[in-house]
């Protein structure tokens, strides 16, 4: 009975030991530089993340074409992550070559100043590295470059926005293409800090191209047209580099959305007792 049991520990250990020899595919040869256009980086913060990829004389072709994921890691949480397919296949790769992949990223509001724990800053840990889009098993993960990088709170000159008239309250839905939104009226308007300085104005929105066909959108500063366009899709994303002067000189200046056309879907959909005058969604409004 011993000498049985004790043919049954040796099969179990070898089987556990010839698993844990499977080892991943390894990429050799392969080295990564990152960085970040701010040299201070915050949350809620849009910059810009460069990646390049340099091989040397130890790199081995790939076998397949591999996708790229970036993770943004809070402690156990995934705060936030930006695979990308390589413009240039890894299966193509050469020797001694450099890869470079540049793309903004927003890095969100999650620190809390309030916390008692709280140190002045947080460290995100940044991983990078190579799987294949054929996988869902997550076993053709292979790790590049792990990295910790110091995230500190805005500076306190950053602009505070505040949305005024026509705006309705914040709604979310994970299922949707925008996630969250506020709707407007036909005409919204927002008050923001002056900074006195160039900014970054990006908008993110929707139209409903069921209810509305041709909807212009008006971005309006203070009272000058900053844009008008038809949108071509449900989304839109439009980024504007303001002048200061632009801005006016007092501590604040108006942000005005207005759209030709609204509706009301209580008188469009049957099951709808929705009565707001709507025009656009607006999912993500930043001023920096």
């Amino acid at each position: 009975m011993l000498k049985k049991t004790m043919v049954v520990l040796i099969a179990v250990l070898m089987t556990v030991v010839l698993f844990n020899c499977k080892k991943k595919p390894q990429i050799k040869g392969v080295n990564l530089d990152v960085s970040f256009s701010e040299e201070k980086l915050s949350d809620d913060l849009i910059t810009d993340l460069q990646l390049t990829w340099k091989t040397d004389s130890e790199f081995v072709k790939m076998s397949e074409d591999f996708n790229i994921f970036i993770h943004f890691w809070h402690g156990n949480n995934l705060l936030f992550r930006e695979d990308y397919i390589p413009e240039i296949p890894t299966s193509t790769w050469e020797v001694d070559k450099e890869y470079k992949y540049s793309k903004r990223i927003y890095i969100p509001a999650f620190i809390d100043e309030f916390d008692p724990n709280f140190k002045g800053e947080e460290t995100l840990k940044l991983s990078i590295g190579f799987f294949s889009p054929y996988d869902e098993s997550g076993e053709s993960k292979q790790l590049v470059m792990e990295k910790k990088i110091k995230v500190f709170p805005p500076p306190l000159d950053t602009p505070e926005i505040l949305y005024e008239d026509g705006w309705y309250n914040l709604e979310t839905n994970p299922d949707s293409f925008l996630k969250q939104w506020r709707w407007t009226a036909k005409k919204a308007k927002c008050i923001i800090d002056n900074p006195h300085r160039d900014a970054l104005l990006i908008i993110k929105g929707g139209v409903n191209k069921g209810a509305l066909q041709d909807q212009k959108v008006i971005f309006m500063i203070n009272d000058l047209i900053l844009d008008e366009f038809i949108a071509e899709d449900s989304s839109f994303e439009k980024t504007y580099n303001i002048e200061k002067e632009r801005l006016g000189e007092s501590d604040e200046f108006y942000l005005t959305i207005v759209t030709d056309k609204s509706f009301i879907p209580a008188e469009i959909l049957p099951d709808s007792g929705d009565e707001r005058e709507l025009g656009l969604q607006i999912s993500f409004l930043y001023f920096r």
